[in-house]
């Protein structure tokens, strides 16, 4: 009988004191009651960027797995924006992702030609990656970090924050300006 009066008063407790319940106790009962005032919401944010029903289904349910390990470490005033705001990340985060391991199918013609030509692409696209390198290390060491972070690892403004423990507008600023470095600088050594 106590089981049932503790669901009832579950669903009839403020997200506040469902969050403070479940960081203070880790009582999963209160944050699944939580996550599911919200599941409808962030299946929706999820349907808007996957554009898959199976895809954004899979993605509701990788987040209350997020939530589980990130709500312990962050204060958040208003659960149902910082909640929305994790969806939209986590699944700009799988567009990501997916983007990095597009197949390509090649006809047998074309791996197998005679003709060398895309070889010289190839070596210009090398050429290009070594003077991007050459100017990564360039950067001052905020800005070079904050852009490894985010091209080569992949990972958000979030992410970077909680990171290197920079402010989310210093992470972002830092992004803007490095890249603003770095078409600078690939275009001066283009013409050399």
């Amino acid at each position: 009988m106590a089981q049932v009066f503790k669901i009832t008063s579950l669903k009839e407790a403020s997200d506040d004191s469902l969050l403070l319940e479940f960081k203070q106790t880790g009582d999963q009962q209160a944050l699944a009651e939580l996550y599911l005032r919200y599941s409808d919401l962030l299946y929706g944010v999820c349907l808007k960027y996957l554009e898959d029903a199976d895809d954004a289904k899979d993605a509701v349910m990788n987040i209350y797995q997020e939530l589980l390990r990130k709500i312990p470490h962050h204060d958040i005033q208003n659960f149902k924006s910082w909640v929305y705001v994790l969806t939209k990340n986590y699944c700009l985060m799988q567009l990501r992702s997916a983007k990095k391991h597009i197949t390509v199918n090649l006809e047998q013609h074309t791996v197998q030609s005679d003709d060398f030509s895309h070889l010289d692409s190839i070596i210009e696209k090398e050429e290009a990656f070594k003077r991007l390198e050459k100017c990564i290390e360039k950067l001052p060491e905020e800005q070079k970090s904050s852009i490894r972070l985010f091209y080569y690892d992949s990972k958000c403004y979030n992410e970077i924050s909680e990171t290197t423990g920079m402010d989310w507008n210093k992470v972002r600023s830092l992004i803007q300006n490095g890249r603003r470095n770095l078409k600078i600088c690939m275009e001066k050594n283009a013409a050399n």
